[in-house]
């Protein structure tokens, strides 16, 4: 499935802690993704109900492997990292990923020597 990241809903929470299982394993029954989930961990049918909601918004599919369903992720951690960080920039700072990156400068969450090492792999990369 193809993903405009602009039009793609966000996670809440609990579905969000639910995704970064998933995308560790890579897909997994109820119970596996369960025992993967921070401690306290929620109760199975809690996580069921949440994967149901996945399903519907389309972020996660499921295939049936004997009795069970396993669940799958639809789009990946970079798929929606980017649609989030998109949403970001545009709600807070007019669409702007140089606001952005200022702004983590001001808060003091990234350094000017941070910055320049970044830009320094990306002129790497770039070559």
């Amino acid at each position: 499935m193809d993903y405009k990241y602009s039009s793609m809903k966000q996670l809440t929470k609990a579905e969000e802690q639910i995704m970064k299982v998933l995308w560790k394993l890579d897909g997994g029954f109820l119970m596996e993704i369960v025992e993967k989930m921070p401690q306290p961990q929620p109760h199975k049918n809690t996580v069921a109900t949440v994967l149901k909601t996945m399903v519907d918004k389309g972020f996660v599919k499921t295939e049936i492997v004997g009795r069970f369903f396993r669940y799958k992720p639809v789009i990946t951690k970079e798929q929606y990292s980017k649609s989030t960080l998109q949403k970001v920039a545009k709600g807070y700072f007019e669409g702007s990923f140089t606001n952005v990156i200022s702004f983590l400068v001001d808060e003091n969450k990234v350094s000017v020597k941070e910055l320049e090492l970044l830009l320094q792999q990306i002129k790497k990369t770039k070559k």
